[in-house]
Protein backbone atom coordinates (compact mmCIF):
# COMPACT_ATOMS: atom_id res chain seq x y z
CA UNK A 1 0.00 0.00 0.00
CA UNK A 2 0.99 3.48 -0.91
CA UNK A 3 2.46 5.67 1.88
CA UNK A 4 -0.39 8.37 1.00
CA UNK A 5 -2.94 6.00 1.45
CA UNK A 6 -1.23 4.99 4.99
CA UNK A 7 -1.49 8.30 6.02
CA UNK A 8 -4.68 9.33 4.57
CA UNK A 9 -6.21 6.11 6.69
CA UNK A 10 -4.71 7.20 9.86
CA UNK A 11 -5.23 11.45 9.69
CA UNK A 12 -9.14 10.00 9.11
CA UNK A 13 -9.14 8.14 12.80
CA UNK A 14 -7.51 11.27 14.47
CA UNK A 15 -10.22 13.12 16.62
CA UNK A 16 -11.52 15.97 15.64
CA UNK A 17 -9.38 19.01 16.86
CA UNK A 18 -10.18 22.43 18.64
CA UNK A 19 -12.08 25.08 15.88
CA UNK A 20 -9.43 27.40 16.89
CA UNK A 21 -6.48 24.94 15.39
CA UNK A 22 -8.44 23.92 11.98
CA UNK A 23 -8.48 27.42 11.69
CA UNK A 24 -5.43 27.70 11.80
CA UNK A 25 -4.35 24.80 9.14
CA UNK A 26 -6.69 26.42 6.60
CA UNK A 27 -4.64 29.66 6.92
CA UNK A 28 -1.54 28.17 6.58
CA UNK A 29 -2.99 26.41 3.96
CA UNK A 30 -4.12 29.43 2.38
CA UNK A 31 -1.00 31.44 3.05
CA UNK A 32 1.31 29.23 2.40
CA UNK A 33 2.67 29.20 5.89
CA UNK A 34 4.51 25.88 7.46
CA UNK A 35 3.39 24.23 10.08
CA UNK A 36 4.24 21.02 11.17
CA UNK A 37 2.56 17.67 9.23
CA UNK A 38 -0.04 16.08 10.92
CA UNK A 39 1.54 12.56 11.69
CA UNK A 40 4.82 14.25 12.60
CA UNK A 41 2.69 16.24 15.46
CA UNK A 42 0.90 13.81 16.68
CA UNK A 43 4.26 11.39 17.10
CA UNK A 44 5.90 14.36 19.06
CA UNK A 45 2.24 15.38 21.31
CA UNK A 46 2.02 11.33 22.07
CA UNK A 47 5.99 11.66 23.34
CA UNK A 48 5.46 14.36 25.42
CA UNK A 49 2.37 12.74 27.12
CA UNK A 50 4.36 9.75 27.90
CA UNK A 51 7.38 12.01 29.18
CA UNK A 52 4.53 14.55 31.08
CA UNK A 53 7.43 17.12 30.73
CA UNK A 54 6.68 20.39 33.09
CA UNK A 55 8.52 22.70 31.00
CA UNK A 56 8.78 22.88 26.93
CA UNK A 57 11.00 25.28 24.95
CA UNK A 58 10.00 26.12 21.68
CA UNK A 59 12.13 27.44 18.77
CA UNK A 60 10.44 28.91 16.26
CA UNK A 61 6.35 30.10 16.90
CA UNK A 62 5.46 30.82 13.26
CA UNK A 63 1.94 31.61 13.90
CA UNK A 64 1.61 29.43 17.03
CA UNK A 65 -0.08 25.89 15.51
CA UNK A 66 2.63 24.15 17.36
CA UNK A 67 2.78 25.64 20.63
CA UNK A 68 -1.27 25.70 21.10
CA UNK A 69 -1.23 21.77 19.91
CA UNK A 70 0.96 21.12 23.13
CA UNK A 71 -0.82 23.20 25.46
CA UNK A 72 -3.76 21.47 24.08
CA UNK A 73 -2.12 18.06 24.46
CA UNK A 74 -0.60 19.13 28.19
CA UNK A 75 -2.69 21.66 29.63
CA UNK A 76 -0.57 21.19 32.91
CA UNK A 77 2.91 22.46 31.23
CA UNK A 78 4.20 25.47 30.73
CA UNK A 79 5.67 26.45 27.39
CA UNK A 80 7.78 29.12 25.94
CA UNK A 81 8.24 29.88 22.37
CA UNK A 82 10.20 31.95 20.56
CA UNK A 83 9.86 33.65 16.97
CA UNK A 84 11.70 36.69 15.46
CA UNK A 85 8.97 37.99 12.47
CA UNK A 86 7.29 40.83 13.35
CA UNK A 87 4.24 39.49 11.60
CA UNK A 88 4.27 36.14 12.61
CA UNK A 89 4.56 36.96 16.32
CA UNK A 90 1.78 38.65 16.10
CA UNK A 91 -0.49 36.03 14.61
CA UNK A 92 0.90 33.97 17.18
CA UNK A 93 -0.39 36.29 19.82
CA UNK A 94 -3.61 36.73 18.88
CA UNK A 95 -4.37 32.65 18.06
CA UNK A 96 -2.87 32.41 21.70
CA UNK A 97 -5.08 34.62 23.56
CA UNK A 98 -8.49 33.52 21.35
CA UNK A 99 -7.38 30.02 22.42
CA UNK A 100 -7.15 31.15 26.25
CA UNK A 101 -3.73 29.87 26.25
CA UNK A 102 -1.95 33.14 27.24
CA UNK A 103 -0.81 31.73 30.53
CA UNK A 104 0.26 29.20 29.54
CA UNK A 105 2.87 29.87 26.91
CA UNK A 106 5.05 32.69 27.08
CA UNK A 107 6.36 34.25 23.32
CA UNK A 108 9.55 36.05 23.07
CA UNK A 109 10.14 37.98 20.31
CA UNK A 110 13.44 37.62 19.03
CA UNK A 111 16.26 35.95 17.12
CA UNK A 112 16.92 32.87 18.81
CA UNK A 113 20.51 32.89 18.02
CA UNK A 114 20.80 35.44 20.13
CA UNK A 115 18.14 35.65 22.98
CA UNK A 116 20.10 32.33 24.95
CA UNK A 117 20.46 34.26 28.04
CA UNK A 118 16.87 35.41 27.99
CA UNK A 119 15.73 32.08 27.16
CA UNK A 120 17.98 30.14 30.12
CA UNK A 121 16.22 32.22 32.70
CA UNK A 122 13.04 30.73 32.26
CA UNK A 123 13.79 27.33 32.35
CA UNK A 124 15.80 25.13 32.77
CA UNK A 125 13.44 22.62 29.98
CA UNK A 126 12.10 19.08 30.22
CA UNK A 127 11.68 19.03 26.70
CA UNK A 128 12.56 21.02 23.51
CA UNK A 129 11.00 21.73 20.02
CA UNK A 130 13.26 23.00 17.28
CA UNK A 131 11.17 23.78 14.39
CA UNK A 132 12.52 27.29 13.29
CA UNK A 133 15.33 27.80 10.09
CA UNK A 134 16.80 24.94 9.03
CA UNK A 135 20.12 26.09 8.20
CA UNK A 136 20.63 26.60 11.71
CA UNK A 137 19.73 23.72 13.43
CA UNK A 138 23.30 22.65 14.51
CA UNK A 139 23.32 26.12 15.93
CA UNK A 140 20.00 25.89 18.09
CA UNK A 141 20.84 22.29 19.20
CA UNK A 142 24.62 23.64 20.24
CA UNK A 143 22.67 27.12 21.70
CA UNK A 144 19.70 25.51 24.19
CA UNK A 145 20.61 22.11 24.65
CA UNK A 146 22.78 23.11 28.06
CA UNK A 147 19.07 24.04 29.36
CA UNK A 148 17.85 20.88 29.11
CA UNK A 149 17.30 18.63 32.40
CA UNK A 150 19.06 15.22 32.76
CA UNK A 151 16.30 13.62 31.94
CA UNK A 152 15.49 15.71 29.27
CA UNK A 153 13.98 15.55 25.39
CA UNK A 154 15.12 17.58 22.28
CA UNK A 155 12.46 16.88 18.95
CA UNK A 156 13.63 18.63 15.99
CA UNK A 157 11.48 18.94 12.90
CA UNK A 158 11.89 18.50 9.15
CA UNK A 159 14.71 16.75 9.39
CA UNK A 160 14.03 14.31 6.53
CA UNK A 161 12.72 17.73 4.24
CA UNK A 162 10.26 16.09 1.98
CA UNK A 163 12.38 13.00 1.38
CA UNK A 164 15.33 15.73 -0.38
CA UNK A 165 17.98 14.26 2.35
CA UNK A 166 17.85 11.26 0.23
CA UNK A 167 18.48 12.89 -3.57
CA UNK A 168 21.71 12.98 -5.27
CA UNK A 169 20.87 15.56 -8.00
CA UNK A 170 18.63 18.96 -6.99
CA UNK A 171 18.43 21.26 -10.10
CA UNK A 172 17.98 24.38 -6.82
CA UNK A 173 20.85 25.70 -5.97
CA UNK A 174 19.05 26.95 -2.94
CA UNK A 175 17.72 24.08 -1.79
CA UNK A 176 20.46 21.78 -2.52
CA UNK A 177 22.34 23.95 -0.27
CA UNK A 178 19.85 23.67 2.37
CA UNK A 179 19.78 20.01 1.79
CA UNK A 180 23.22 19.41 2.58
CA UNK A 181 23.18 21.30 5.53
CA UNK A 182 20.06 19.35 6.88
CA UNK A 183 22.32 16.00 6.18
CA UNK A 184 25.14 17.12 7.67
CA UNK A 185 23.19 18.38 10.99
CA UNK A 186 21.57 14.75 10.94
CA UNK A 187 25.10 13.26 10.75
CA UNK A 188 26.57 15.63 13.59
CA UNK A 189 23.27 14.65 15.62
CA UNK A 190 23.50 10.96 14.71
CA UNK A 191 26.99 10.50 16.11
CA UNK A 192 26.49 13.20 19.01
CA UNK A 193 28.55 11.77 21.94
CA UNK A 194 26.13 13.07 24.72
CA UNK A 195 23.04 12.92 23.12
CA UNK A 196 20.93 9.04 21.78
CA UNK A 197 19.05 10.18 18.73
CA UNK A 198 16.44 8.43 16.68
CA UNK A 199 14.98 9.82 13.01
CA UNK A 200 11.59 8.76 12.64
CA UNK A 201 9.95 9.19 9.03
CA UNK A 202 6.73 10.51 9.90
CA UNK A 203 5.49 13.71 8.64
CA UNK A 204 8.45 15.28 7.50
CA UNK A 205 10.63 13.57 9.55
CA UNK A 206 11.45 14.62 13.37
CA UNK A 207 14.75 13.71 15.28
CA UNK A 208 14.43 12.60 19.07
CA UNK A 209 17.33 13.49 21.11
CA UNK A 210 17.41 11.92 24.99
CA UNK A 211 20.90 12.52 26.87
CA UNK A 212 22.85 9.68 27.01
Amino acid sequence: MEDNKLHGYIEQLLPERPQILAEMEQFAKKNQVPIMEILGMEAMLQLFRIQEPKTILEVGTAIGYSALRMAFALPDTKIVSIERDAEKFALAEKYIKKAGKDSQITMIKGDALEAGDEIKALGPYDAIFIDAAKGQYQNFFNIYSPFLNEKGIIVTDNVLFKGLVCEKDIENKRIRSLVKKIDQFNRWLMGHPDFHTIILPVGDGIAISKKR
